[in-house]
């Protein structure tokens, strides 16, 4: 039950505000076992088909499947990086060109992003799933057999398309399947296989690339493409659901008489009574359980009323959105960081004073491959229980902003790792400085991703795809500093540009306490003149959960005319007490 975007009255409790004393918590539905006290946000439907409803064992299961396709997907893009100076001899090219072409997979998947993620709304998401897992396992074999570096680049280009939904889609499907209480530590499960994939997978290449040349590597990823596709088209169904809207408006005629107009789906009903609400709204279904072969279906309808051209343009307009940018700044430039000292290691670890072999390039990834692994044991489950902790403080009232407290861990990570890479470097210290600061960089961009994906999954529910597109312009950044880091580093030296890296990532950090003031905490008390008038009613769950809904879908409607004015204005003519 939403009452705001993100805001949700969540936990089950003596202490609540007064407005809410009346709320009927009991008729809600509940989690089990330690969260029995915590009202499900989202309330799930009664339609078996919805992915809320779903049992636990199939929920971690697409979860497992499409976690496992994003660490391949995040092996494929830096696989090279340990043996870039191998690969360029073989290729033909210098290292300077090879990076760029790592800048143009990225570009290609920033690109591509602004296509699957919309598509994903309107068709959802198990087409693209599958279209891009085909495409991964196409392009590898590609790789595989490419002879010339204008072979090689097409098929690393092309392969940017496949990798933008396991990059980014997964959050959606993760906010289809769990409730608000049960998504940190998916979302931190997800990027654990995506993180050890890009830290691992350059572990494994080098010695690949050493033992048997680089085209196993492309060939390793078809084979793990090949079996997943299998898994992807025969175990990952349809997660998105069209959840009907119920809109109620509250008006008051010259006789003081109340009158409610509810609207669901297509059907629009008028009842008006003197005192109190009424209505005849049955929220439950007879829609029976989909077999497993009606499952497989690859399109199952439109799941979005807006035209294509509003729904492809959303994510520029949406990354205007303060949340957003701060989202983009903390998130993006970590990643790309990250993403930059992948691609330079290759050249800094075969030098003097280390001289790596490049299996031994490799090896370096082991210390983001175990920081990684330990950050999301660890970000995951303390971010869910400080939100916990923080709405039974605030009377049983959550708020998205409960998820930044620990984005202050990312900080501190964040500029010890990317100072310290850059300064050990510079300083020729002994190899275990720059790889043990490599690691602790990436273990900041594990509790950055977590803090992140989970404040814009509860911010913005109805607009995931969109948010995580604008979110994800960080392609466009990596791919300018991957495209010219090699020169860059040549001729400033890593310590100017570690530093450049550590006042960059902090600096974007605000104070999540003026988010919280941003967000136009609390929409008027959450309208008590509203829920008083529920009060009493034969039908007060239903009444209840009209007025939130209605305030929800003035949020929604005012999102892109007119910003907090608009809501504000509106949700006041609702509220109004008659």
């Amino acid at each position: 039950m939403e009452l705001v975007p993100g805001t949700a009255f969540m936990n089950d409790q003596e202490d609540i505000p007064p407005e809410y004393s009346d709320i009927p918590k009991d008729v809600l539905k509940h989690g089990n076992g330690r969260y029995k006290e915590v009202i499900l946000v989202p309330q799930p439907s009664d339609n078996p088909n919805d992915p809320l409803n779903w049992p636990q064992w199939k929920k971690e299961m697409i979860l497992l499947i499409v976690s496992l396709s994003a660490a391949v997907v995040g092996a494929y893009g830096p696989m090279l990086s340990p043996g870039f100076v191998l690969v360029s001899a073989d290729l033909n090219i210098t290292v300077e060109v090879l990076s760029q072409a790592t800048a143009w997979l990225v570009l290609t998947v920033g690109l591509s992003l602004f296509i699957t993620n919309p598509l994903a709304k309107m068709m959802g998401r198990r087409p693209v799933y599958i279209l891009a897992i085909c495409i991964m396992f196409a392009t590898s074999v590609w790789g595989a057999v490419a002879s010339d570096y204008e072979s090689f680049l097409a098929s690393r280009i092309i392969a940017g398309i496949g990798m933008a939904p396991y990059e980014l889609l997964v959050q959606c499907t993760i906010g289809d399947m769990y409730f608000v209480h049960e998504r940190a530590t998916r979302i931190a499960v997800w990027n654990l296989f995506l993180l050890t994939g890009i830290s691992g997978g350059a572990l494994i290449a080098g010695y690949i690339i050493e033992l048997d040349g680089y085209r196993w590597t492309f060939g390793v990823c078809a084979i793990f493409f090949g079996i997943l596709m299998i898994f992807v088209v025969l175990f990952v169904p349809e997660t998105a659901y069209r959840r009907d809207s119920l809109a109620v408006v509250i008006e008051a005629d010259d006789r003081g008489s109340v009158g409610v107009h509810m609207k669901l789906g297509h059907e629009h009903e008028s009842h008006h009574a003197e005192k109190g609400f009424s209505h005849n709204f049955d929220g439950s279904t007879t829609e029976k359980k989909h077999t497993y072969l009606k499952s497989l279906r690859v399109f199952t309808g439109r799941y979005s009323s807006a035209p294509m051209w509003k729904v492809f343009l959303r994510p520029i307009v949406m990354w205007f959105y303060p949340a957003l940018i701060w989202a983009f700044l903390i998130y993006g430039t970590t990643m790309t960081w990250t993403v930059v000292f992948s691609v330079v290691n290759g050249v800094i670890f075969v030098s003097p004073p280390y001289n790596f072999t490049v299996s031994q390039t490799g090896l370096v990834s082991v210390s983001p491959f175990i920081l990684t692994i330990i950050g999301e044991v660890i970000s995951g489950p303390l971010n869910d229980w400080i939100c916990m902790y923080l709405t039974r403080k605030n009377k049983g009232i959550y708020e998205p902003e409960f998820r930044l407290p620990l984005i202050m861990v990312a900080v501190i990570l964040g500029t010890i790792g990317f100072f310290g890479f850059g300064a050990t470097i510079h300083y020729d210290t002994h190899w275990t400085g720059p790889v043990l600061c490599f690691g602790i960089a990436n273990m900041s961009l594990v509790f950055a991703a977590t803090c992140v994906f989970g404040y814009i999954i509860d911010s913005y529910p109805r607009h995931n795809e969109e948010a995580f597109v604008a979110i994800n312009a960080r392609n466009f950044l990596t791919f300018g500093l991957t495209y010219f880091v090699n020169d860059w580093l040549a001729q400033q030296g890593p310590l100017v540009n570690a530093t450049t890296t550590s006042s960059a990532t902090p600096s974007a950090t605000p104070d999540y306490e003026a988010i919280c003031e941003s967000q136009a905490y609390g929409y008027a008390e959450y309208c008590p003149q509203c829920l008083s008038q529920c009060e009493g009613s034969a039908y007060a769950e239903q009444c209840y959960y009209s007025v939130f809904t209605a305030i929800n879908e003035i949020e929604s409607n005012c999102e892109a005319h007119g910003g907090w004015n608009c809501e504000q204005t509106a949700v006041d003519d609702v509220c109004t007490d008659s």
